[in-house]
């Protein structure tokens, strides 16, 4: 069975960019905006847990809304030469009609129920004259 196209709009839509430097913690917003007549249960996920803190890191989105998420970078030694392959995932799936509590929905959701979306980070670093 195909996969349901994801129906939430991300901003942006393939990369998260983090601008250092890092010895801080760096934010970046991931805007998720639900264009439908349903409400939209979402998590975010990552491959990098301990690096990051996403707040709200689920939830739900009421029809015709949006939601600012907040990725927030924790600050490490930042090697120009290393890429990132870090990556973020959000997923969602129509939020059942009879819905009271939002862990079971996750648990009973079906694989074809989900959708998903995936995010790429990227690092950069301003230079030294760069003092915006």
């Amino acid at each position: 069975m195909a996969r349901l196209e994801q129906v939430l709009v991300l901003e942006p839509q393939h990369e998260l960019k983090f601008r250092g430097p890092f010895t801080d913690v760096v934010t970046a917003t991931l805007k998720l905006t639900n264009p439908t007549e349903r409400n939209v249960c979402f998590k975010v996920k990552t491959t990098a847990p301990r690096r990051y803190c996403v707040r709200p890191n689920s939830g739900i989105i009421d029809a015709g809304s949006f939601i600012n998420v907040s990725v927030m970078l924790q600050p490490f030694d930042y090697d120009p030469n290393e890429k990132s392959k870090h990556k973020f995932m959000v997923q969602s799936m129509l939020a059942p009609y009879d819905m009271t509590d939002m862990e079971g929905v996750w648990k009973e959701a079906k694989p074809e129920e989900l959708m998903d979306s995936k995010l790429r980070c990227t690092f950069e670093m301003p230079l030294e004259n760069d003092k915006t």
